[in-house]
């Protein structure tokens, strides 16, 4: 599927940049992502996605209409602000003629604006967060990955059953609460008595694990708690408090 998306990204490269890159010899493309920080394993995968999809679509040529592809890669270490001025210098400064990324969704909602004020083409993998296309979307987004209601809908096939009863413990932070947000909205039979979020480099899970268990341990029926999270930190830990003491099962996106 990735191979698909960035193959897009290659055949929209050459759409736009031809009449736009007349006088020149290349077409750059910015790719801002997490190099570094607690993203950083996503953000490998999606560089190595991004190179070997426009390997494929030009045949490793790199090149599109006689002109080269030259990839800028900028590392917004998943911080919004950073992001933010990384994606202006690359479309100001680095003259691109489009960007690719970012990793996490709290650094594409912070670059959205910037796309629009420079009216050039963001190609959003794989921030997930409903709002990217969603009321903070503008015309010059267009994005290749799945979205927040998408994860949610097939986990409440999966768990939204009569007598179920749910808390969700996510990151607090776009990524975290979009998926939350869309997991209640696709929910209509089961039970949501909690949501627990934590800050995005939370090692100790202890506290936010009581708060869970003291939620669900009194309620009749099955007991879940469903978990949205991504990058640094391991959350499934909360399974070492003996979960199953109290009948809790661990669900997660």
């Amino acid at each position: 599927m990735q191979r698909r998306h960035l193959i897009a990204c290659a055949a929209l490269a050459g759409a736009i940049a031809a009449p736009a890159w007349a006088q020149s010899n290349e077409i750059r493309i910015a790719h801002v992502y997490s190099k570094t920080g607690p993203l950083e394993a996503y953000g490998k995968q999606t560089q190595t996605g991004l190179m070997m999809g426009l390997d494929y679509a030009t045949g490793g040529t790199m090149m599109v209409n006689g002109k080269k592809i030259v990839v800028i890669e900028k590392d917004d270490q998943g911080k919004p602000d950073l992001g933010k001025s990384l994606l202006a210098a690359a479309y100001s400064d680095d003259k691109a003629a489009l960007a690719v990324g970012p990793t996490s969704s709290g650094v594409a909602l912070a670059m959205l604006p910037v796309a629009e004020e420079y009216k050039k083409l963001l190609i959003v993998e794989p921030a997930v967060a409903d709002s990217i296309t969603g009321d903070k979307w503008n015309k010059y987004i267009f994005r290749t990955g799945r979205n927040s209601s998408q994860d949610a809908i097939s986990n409440a096939v999966a768990l939204d059953k009569p007598g179920t009863t749910i808390a969700t413990l996510a990151q607090d932070y776009a990524f975290g609460r979009d998926g939350v947000k869309a997991f209640k909205d696709a929910v209509k039979k089961a039970k949501i008595v909690h949501e627990e979020y934590l800050p995005q480099n939370t090692t100790d899970f202890t506290a936010g694990a009581q708060r869970l268990i003291d939620k669900l341990k009194d309620q009749p029926g099955r007991k879940v708690i469903w978990i949205v999270w991504a990058g640094a930190g391991n959350p499934f830990k909360i399974a070492d408090l003996d979960l199953k003491r109290y009948g809790i099962e661990i669900a997660t996106g």
